[in-house]
């Protein structure tokens, strides 16, 4: 897997993980309550750290820490992906010992969100106009 697209991936899944747990999450045993998305993004998070120096781990518990405490500001979440990926780039073996640990994507639903009047969801192919009709409650159309 490409590197870039591990990140896509795995991201949402880092940033679900430090949400829950914060600089915690580099040691936190697995949680039988967490989802499975925190649960994933804290095994990701601990192995790159498990596989870094003792300085490099210093700067990662920084970057985790920050963006827990800045979970708002894209910057320090930008940082802590910078540093998952520094790792990754560096250590292509654990790059795909983590793809592993990602949903297949044969395994994922479609998951499709449509906000607005007229807005139409087409999981197939559309070969014509598209158009939607909503009925509200007391025989209105919109």
């Amino acid at each position: 897997m490409e590197l870039d697209a591990f990140m896509e991936l795995a991201g949402p899944t880092i940033g679900a993980a430090m949400s829950a747990y914060g600089v915690a999450v580099l040691t936190q045993a697995e949680d039988a309550a967490a989802g499975a998305t925190v649960n994933l993004g804290r095994r990701i998070l601990q192995r790159v750290w498990q596989r870094r120096d003792e300085q490099q781990r210093a700067a990662l518990e920084r970057d985790v820490r920050e963006a827990a405490e800045e979970s708002d500001d894209a910057d320090a979440q930008a940082a802590l992906r910078q540093a998952v990926k520094r790792t990754l780039r560096d250590d292509p073996e654990l790059l795909a010992e983590l793809a592993e640990l990602l949903p297949r994507a044969e395994s994922w639903s479609n998951r499709f969100t449509v906000s607005g009047p007229g807005s139409v969801v087409n999981a197939g192919t559309n070969n014509g106009e598209m158009s939607s009709t909503v009925t509200i409650h007391g025989g209105k159309t919109q």
